[in-house]
C-alpha cells in the first residue's frame, strides 16, 4: 500500500503542477492540447451514472478495468501530441509544467490500474479497498481528473 500511496501522491503533485501553471498563465494550452483532454475525457467515461466514488457496489474486474483503461487512453493521447510520459514517483514535476506533466501524473494511476489488473487475472485476488477508492477518487468524481476542463480558463 505505501507504494501506491507515493505513486498517488506523486500524481497529485504533477497533476496539480500543470493545473497551477494555467491558472498562473504560465501554460496557455494550445488547439491540440484543448482537443486532447476533451478527447481523454470522452475515451474515460466511467458510465458511473453519477454515482460517486468509490464504486463498491461493482465488481473488482469493473473497477479495476475503469482504472486501467485510462493508462491506454493516456498513453495515446501523449502519442497524439508528441509528449513524452515520465515517471513521476519520487520525483518533481519540472517547471513550467504542462501537457507531458499532466498526462504523466495521469497516467502514473492508470498504470497502477494495470498492474492491479494483471494481479487480479493471475488469481492474486484485488488490491486493498481502500487503493482502488482512492485511484478512483483521483480519477472520478468531483475535483477530479475527470473534471479536468473546468481547471482551465483558455
Amino acid at each position: 500500500m505505501a507504494a501506491f500511496a507515493d505513486r498517488l501522491d506523486s500524481a497529485w503533485d504533477w497533476v496539480s503542477a500543470a493545473v497551477d501553471e494555467a491558472q498562473d498563465g504560465c501554460w496557455v494550452r494550445d488547439a491540440v492540447e484543448r482537443q486532447v483532454i476533451k478527447d481523454v475525457g470522452a475515451a474515460t467515461n466511467a458510465l458511473h451514472g453519477g454515482r460517486l466514488a468509490p464504486f463498491i457496489d461493482d465488481p473488482w474486474q469493473v473497477r479495476i478495468g475503469r482504472i486501467a483503461n485510462w493508462a491506454g487512453v493516456i498513453r495515446l493521447a501523449a502519442r497524439a501530441g508528441a509528449w513524452e510520459l515520465q515517471p513521476v514517483v519520487g520525483q518533481r514535476p519540472p517547471r513550467p509544467a504542462g501537457m507531458a506533466e499532466l498526462l504523466s501524473g495521469i497516467y502514473a494511476v492508470g498504470e497502477q490500474g494495470e498492474r492491479w489488473m494483471q494481479q487480479f487475472l493471475k488469481g492474486d485476488g484485488p488490491p486493498a479497498e481502500d487503493a482502488i477508492a482512492k485511484a478512483e477518487a483521483f480519477l472520478t468524481g468531483p475535483g477530479s481528473v475527470e473534471d479536468l476542463e473546468q481547471f482551465f480558463d483558455d
